[in-house]
């Protein structure tokens, strides 16, 4: 019987049976007094190991529920041998089951006038296990589902995107999540929402970078109307197969998911290819998300100027705030006639505001503290999402949004890619890339804030840069003397012979050569020098615009010649050739920007 069926049977709460163990800090499942219990493992990449009786009983901690499903892929993490019971512990005790109100209590055995050990703060420990500050509410949501460990795991679906993205997640590292929400009118009451018989297009788009020493973070909202080029794209089909879907031209940048069969991938290569910028991961749900996970919470706070009395999508709210839930949480962000100039854009800001309200909703202690919306929520949070393979368990997506728990709310930053009216339309129906749109891109890629970090924070990056700065300062070898090979880290296909014509051709550096692919994928570009080549490196890094971090000092290298030579490998960032690697010294302004601190009402 499952957790929430011997809830019913000994008329408990389904909520209660999840309970804070005092002597290792996390949150366990309680068995019946008769059924022994193995301390549960702390948390790690991987899936805990389970005994073969609880699996067969079907309690958390079994098979993945989509394992083995069409669609569904299994990840190889290393998963220790699921027939091995878990070994006992002494001293780890399960509390006993909460009582009922007027049931006398029962002194534990052996425990009898022993002074009660001394509980953990239960805020302290639910507030690490949710993930406190959450910027996007998928995120949010996926570590909620940790806290019930694997009986959650089965409800979220993955999709192989195969080098669209990661394979896995780092800790130490910036990191980029598309996370996407599709019109398709999926779940009961949504059909007067999307496109009638959408297959599910790419609705709302917010592109989330999380800066790699977490002062900061990055929630980009790309409009849907946006015209882009969507890219070649290889696609698995249920039999295994990969199918590459044609590329298309000029169309709008919904049309990247769904549209002739494409997935999540296809929007994040379109991503890619439109900013400059790696996307790491996705986040996928529909309409039923905004519904069940604003109802789990109890209520979104919301604001609008003005009165609100939309007749299509029968939204009805005073002026001044609300709390909205359900089906009128996503009215509320679907409503584009009540709203700015009814357009798109105006939604999108609507569509932020109530993403960073639900962030503090579910920061605040009415939440972390309630076992039971813990328990509503985990499970419609789970069962709302789709994300690719290389975060598809719960205990990756604890580790995703344990990281953002670290960014400041007020350092969480909402913008929408700054646009511009199509000019090549009479009657403007889509938008463009704007002037501004390539040093937001810049700001991104490069992990420079556009909100104000704390001074000390401030104050390491400040020396940081500084240091680097002089790397590139002194005197500089002429063109002709510059010597270096040249590799493939992580750049696009061809990279590596594209700048080495273009040195040769344009700038001069005849001593160059294409030395292939390198050994690992960088995520940056490298310069990697001798002591003696140092007026080298910085000839070179003022042709093609590199960073004085890229510059890396080390030991002598020779060419294919046997000469002693400098090592450029092109890393992800790679722009291509004679583009500039350098970041801005700082963020741009953009119009209409907010950040997750705030109240901001619908105007």
């Amino acid at each position: 019987m499952d957790a929430q069926g011997r809830g019913r049977a000994e008329n408990i709460d389904p909520a209660d049976q999840w309970v804070l163990n005092p002597n290792t800090g996390e949150y366990e499942l309680r068995l019946s007094p008769s059924t022994p219990q193995s301390p549960v493992p702390g948390p790690r990449r991987g899936v805990p190991r389970t005994g073969g009786a609880q699996r067969a009983a079907g309690v958390p901690g079994g098979p993945r529920a989509g394992t083995g499903t069409p669609g569904r892929q299994a990840p190889d993490r290393g998963t220790p041998d699921r027939g091995t019971p878990e070994r006992e512990s002494p001293g780890h005790d399960v509390p006993p089951q909460r009582r009922r109100r007027g049931t006398p209590a029962e002194p534990p055995p052996g425990r009898r006038g022993r002074r009660p050990a001394k509980k953990k703060s239960k805020t302290k420990k639910v507030l690490a296990w949710t993930g406190g500050t959450m910027a996007v509410v998928l995120l949010a949501a996926g570590t909620a589902g940790y806290l019930y460990l694997k009986h959650l795991e089965g409800n979220i679906s993955s999709t192989d995107v195969g080098d669209a993205g990661s394979k896995g997640f780092s800790k130490d590292e910036a990191f980029n999540i598309l996370v996407i929400g599709t019109d398709k009118r999926t779940g009961d009451g949504n059909e007067g929402y999307g496109d009638k018989g959408s297959v599910g297009h790419a609705d709302t788009n917010i592109l989330l970078h999380v800066a790699k020493d977490r002062s900061n973070a990055t929630a980009m909202s790309i409009p849907r109307d946006l015209i882009v080029d969507v890219p070649d794209c290889p696609t698995k089909q249920p039999d295994g197969s990969t199918k590459v879907i044609p590329g298309t031209e000029n169309v709008r940048f919904n049309t990247s998911l769904g549209q002739e069969g494409r997935d999540a991938g296809c929007t994040m290569r379109t991503v890619a290819e439109l900013t400059g910028i790696h996307v790491d991961h996705f986040m996928m749900a529909d309409f039923n998300a905004v519904k069940t996970l604003s109802t789990a919470v109890g209520g979104v706070e919301v604001c609008v100027e003005h009165a609100v009395d939309d007749k299509q999508s029968h939204l009805k709210l005073p002026k001044g705030e609300s709390t909205v839930e359900g089906e009128q949480a996503l009215a509320f962000v679907r409503t584009r006639h009540s709203f700015g100039n009814q357009g798109d854009l105006d939604r999108i800001k609507v569509q932020q505001q109530f993403l960073g309200s639900l962030m503090r909703k579910m920061a605040s202690g009415d939440t972390l503290t309630n076992p039971t919306k813990l328990y509503k929520l985990a499970e419609a949070a789970t069962s709302a999402l789709t994300v690719d393979t290389g975060i598809d368990d719960v205990g990756t997506l604890k580790d995703v949004a344990l990281e953002l728990k670290k960014v400041p709310t007020k350092n969480i930053t909402f913008l929408t890619l700054p646009v511009v009216d199509n000019p090549a339309e009479k009657v403007h129906a889509t938008v463009v890339p704007g002037p501004t749109a390539p040093q937001v891109y810049d700001t991104i890629n490069n992990d420079v804030s556009f909100t104000e970090v704390k001074k000390k924070e401030q104050a390491s990056k400040d020396a940081a840069a500084a240091a680097d700065a002089a790397k590139l300062k002194g005197t500089q070898s002429a063109a002709s003397e510059v010597r270096v090979r040249i590799l493939n880290g992580g750049a696009a296909t061809g990279s590596a012979q594209r700048t080495l014509e273009w040195l040769q051709n344009e700038e001069g550096v005849t001593k160059s050569e294409n030395a292939g692919n390198a050994e690992a994928t960088l995520s940056r570009t490298t310069l990697e020098y001798a002591p003696d080549q140092a007026a080298q490196a910085r000839k070179l890094a003022a042709l093609m615009g590199l960073p004085g971090s890229a510059l890396k000092p080390g030991e002598s290298v020779t060419n294919s010649q046997g000469l002693p030579t400098m090592t450029l490998t092109l890393g992800k960032d790679f722009k291509g050739a004679g583009v500039s690697l350098t970041a801005p010294a700082k963020a741009p302004e953009v119009d209409g920007k907010s950040t997750a601190d705030k109240v901001e009402c619908a105007k």
